[in-house]
């Protein structure tokens, strides 16, 4: 029986239930290396007090339940266990139970995940549970408000470093381990917290390690220990000066802005792979991927965004493990906090003072999309169930609700903001609060109508759209000027936002020449007297991206902008310029080949890494997905003609470099005009000073080679063996599963099929062999549409959420083109994703959810296609 996706009701009732004292966990993993053993055992004690003869339940996914005691009293399995739930009956006012079993070793990156690292056969194991996945490792109460401290104690073989939340106090032999050689690590009790934010890492992994000291206004002093883990094969790779430097300037700078020390004694962050995630913020180890650790090389953009997630991760100490939601209605308490944070703390802290311009150009791109698909909700969102809260860790938690407290910052002040933020922690560390509580202390601290504030920002849905109305005299002159708001789907909100001028300087440079602060109630429009005058060539809308919408440009300043945009002095002002350009693109109001063109024109002169990699990536989208079929090869052919060009004219070694070394082999996926020297890069016959070709740029560029082969070709074939057997790292799986279903030919194309629906891949292995599958001509791929509605149900219930997200996600058939003349609303692919939804009401929500979102993408792309140019 499955009965896993536990509700909020069901929640609210185990909470009024019980409160949670204290967790005692042992989990054995000494034999985890050997292939054979699929799962591990499991013992767990907790103690709660309850209402006196009542009744509740712990969760457990287990493998097997062996044993269940209640007060001493044993209790039959058979009897207690139903699903993925231990009924405990007729519980006393105080309570100790005890659970032992075996859970299951996993490949998904979910519960324990076990990886063999394919260049050396070591085993290693790390835990990701965000939202409800600890009970796939140990029974508990597995809800965010139900706290306690948790006590681990892990069996592992000997020479393995282990890890925890806690401290590790002992270490010693472990008689009872069922294999010879394995050592017993206890670990301190930690501080209350939250099931889904307990963690252990076990493994051969390499260690660093360090601290951070602390000295107080009153003399007070604090030491924390600092440590990094990875694979022993990327040890070389692991930079750990300047991550324990990020991790320093972090905790010193948090420590001081929320006036309230660092809450949980050490401070450890670990690298492991095929994690599902960008990190997770276990209070004391922080997990991460190791795709941040960069062996292929980095640009600056690269180190910046992992410097954000680190203080992402480290802001959650406070937002998030010493005060969390109650439910996951309020998940945006923690993660939209986090995501501002991050980017506050970069530049306040680090030398990545560009951090805002990489949320403005690339995080918020994220939320305007979500927030235009009809399944978008509110920043405080309504989540019934456990699949619901897995399913809103998206653009509107995370970066829409960020932006949204860029603008509270910009309607309460700083200074407000941040004293409300350090009462939130004084009233309810190593508690759960809801939006109300933050509110209360936002009222007390600000002064302002924050209620009302809330009511328009989180408590509603949709994007708005600003502008400007103009009219100008012969001289350009500006004669009237008002802001517009067009609330589209959403609602109309107050917005505090700079109105920025810029005129042609030296060397025909767009410089700001002058802002106008703007107070836009919640309406329609509001004049804006001081642009009277104004003969800028360039008005930008929400310059310094301090509110939350998208924007369109007065006719003058779009002519300026396409024409000049390279010429923008100021980096944040063009990652506005961008955003707006980029969104009017994708909402049809701008000609996809216009979009090319400003990228073919400027994209590609832009100075900022990130933003050029997201100028060519939303111009890979614009050609392959808004572009009528009959103009894509032109402009496809163009964009990866000047990537080359400008490649070769690329200073060695640099930054530029590499990203366009990257977008290159991104490009050549579907053309193969410069095939012939891509091969002699990969071969040695030529070469580009200062360019290493690690194996992930390697693998990019070979499964391009054979994405576009146009028949058989044994030389190809032959070459990419040699690299498949000389490359035995995880990079070189994943480029190897992405390469040889990219081949070409139906043969290539049944083998990925089977191996996506059947079972054997992990979580990265499952996403390249995907990617590789929707490369290539789509007459391959056609065949497999019905079968790909027809397993949709199927997939869904046999696999983990997380694997079967990825499997309909990325199998949906969203590359399909618009006939001439044809309603996108009456395409083969959305109609039949309209049957499926129509027959399927009682699907689970968050599979028809998927399902609406992609059919929403695609009719997106199609409608685009219609309005375009032939």
């Amino acid at each position: 029986m499955r009965n896993d996706n536990l509700t909020r009701r069901e929640a609210a009732e185990r909470s009024a239930l019980i409160t949670v004292e204290d967790y005692e966990v042992v989990l054995d993993l000494s034999a985890a290396a050997d292939p054979a053993e699929d799962s591990f055992g499991s013992v767990t004690t907790v103690r709660f007090r309850a209402e006196e003869g009542a009744q509740t339940f712990l969760d457990f996914i287990a493998h097997s339940v062996e044993s269940v005691a209640v007060n001493g009293l044993a209790l039959d399995p058979d009897d207690v266990v139903e699903g993925s739930r231990i009924r405990l009956p007729s519980l006393a006012a105080d309570n100790e139970v005890t659970v032992a079993g075996r859970a299951r070793y996993s490949r998904s990156g979910e519960g324990m995940h076990r990886f063999v690292d394919p260049s050396d056969g070591r085993t290693y194991l790390y835990t990701q549970y965000e939202p409800a996945d600890a009970r796939r490792v140990f029974a508990g109460f597995e809800q965010p408000d139900l706290k306690a401290s948790f006590r681990f104690t892990v069996l592992a073989p000997e020479g393995w470093e282990v890890s925890s939340n806690g401290v590790r106090m002992v270490s010693s032999p472990a008689p009872e381990a069922e294999r010879g050689g394995a050592l017993r690590h206890e670990f301190s009790a930690t501080e209350r917290i939250s099931t889904y934010i307990t963690t252990v890492l076990a493994g051969p992994y390499h260690r660093m390690a360090s601290e951070w000291r602390h000295s107080f206004e009153d003399g007070s002093r604090m030491t924390v220990p600092l440590a990094l883990y990875c694979r022993a094969s990327l040890a070389e790779h692991l930079d750990a000066r300047e991550l324990f430097d990020l991790t320093r300037q972090g905790l010193t700078f948090f420590t001081e802005l929320f006036d309230h020390p660092y809450p949980f004694g050490k401070y450890e962050q670990a690298f492991v792979p095929e994690y599902n995630l960008g990190a997770m913020e276990n209070p004391g180890l922080v997990t991460f991927t190791e795709e941040y650790l960069f062996p292929d090389g980095a640009t600056r953009a690269q180190y910046q965004g992992r410097a954000n997630t680190l203080m992402h991760e480290m802001s959650h100490m406070w937002f998030g493990d010493l005060v969390n939601m109650s439910w996951w209605d309020d998940l945006w308490l923690k993660e939209s906090f986090a995501e501002f944070m991050g980017a506050h703390a970069s530049v306040q802290a680090t030398d990545f003072e560009e951090a805002w311009i990489a949320f403005a150009s690339r995080r918020k791109a994220w939320a305007y999309q979500q927030d235009q698909l009809p399944t978008t909700h509110p920043v405080v969102a309504d989540i019934p169930d456990l699949e619901a809260a897995r399913q809103n860790f998206d653009g509107i938690t995370y970066a829409k609700g960020a932006a949204v407290l860029k603008q509270l910052v910009a309607f309460v002040g700083y200074g407000p903001f941040v004293d409300a933020c350090r009462s939130y922690f004084r009233r309810h560390a190593y508690g759960s609060t809801t939006l109300e509580d933050f509110l209360a202390v936002l009222e007390e601290a600000s002064g302002r109508d924050v209620r009302g504030w809330a009511d328009s920002w989180l408590a509603t849905s949709g994007v708005g759209t600003l502008s400007l109305d103009l009219a100008r005299d012969d001289d350009g002159a500006v004669t009237f000027a008002a802001l517009l708001q067009e609330p589209g789907p959403g609602v109309l909100r107050p917005h505090r936002l700079l109105l920025g001028g810029y005129e042609r300087g030296p060397g025909d440079v767009l410089v700001r020449t002058g802002t106008v602060s703007v107070d836009l109630p919640a309406a329609a429009c509001v004049e804006v007297p001081e642009l009277v005058g104004s003969t800028a060539p360039l008005l930008v809308v929400n310059d310094e991206d301090l509110t939350y919408a998208k924007t369109r440009l007065d006719p003058l300043s779009l002519t300026t902008a396409l024409s000049s945009l390279s010429s923008v002095e100021d980096a944040m002002a063009r990652a506005q310029l961008w955003s707006g350009l980029w969104n009017a693109a994708r909402d049809a109001e701008l000609d996809p080949g216009d979009w090319v063109g400003a990228v073919l024109d400027h994209g590609f002169a832009e100075p900022q890494a990130g933003m050029f990699v997201n100028a060519v990536e939303h111009a890979v989208q614009a050609v392959e997905r808004y572009t009528p079929p009959a103009r894509r090869d032109r402009l496809r052919g163009r964009l990866l003609d000047v990537a080359v060009r400008e490649l070769r004219r690329a200073d060695p070694g640099s930054d530029r470099q590499l990203a366009l070394a990257r977008q290159t082999a991104r490009l050549a996926r579907r053309d193969r005009s410069h095939d012939g020297w891509l091969r002699d890069l990969l071969t040695g016959a030529d070469a580009l000073p200062g360019l290493t070709l690690g194996p992930e740029l390697r693998w990019a560029l070979w499964t391009a080679l054979v994405a576009t082969a146009h028949g058989p070709d044994p030389e190809l074939e032959a070459a990419v063996e040699r690299e498949h057997a000389a490359d035995r790292t995880r990079t070189g799986q994943i480029g190897w599963a992405r390469t040889r279903a990219a081949r070409p030919t139906p043969k290539a194309k049944a083998e990925a099929w089977e191996a996506i629906t059947g079972e054997g891949l992990s979580n990265d292995l499952l996403t390249a062999t995907i990617a590789g599958f929707r490369l290539g001509p789509e007459e391959l791929v056609e065949p497999y549409r019905e079968p790909y509605f027809a397993m949709l149900e199927e997939v869904w219930a046999r696999r983990s959420i997380g694997m079967a997200t990825r499997t309909v996600e990325g199998l949906y058939p969203s590359d399909a083109d618009l006939e001439p003349g044809r309603d996108p609303q009456h395409h083969p692919v959305v109609a039949r994703t309209e049957l499926w939804l129509s027959n399927h009401a009682g699907a689970p929500a968050a599979l028809r959810r998927i399902l609406a979102e992609e059919q929403d993408h695609l009719l997106r792309a199609l409608r685009a296609q219609a309005a375009a140019r032939p």
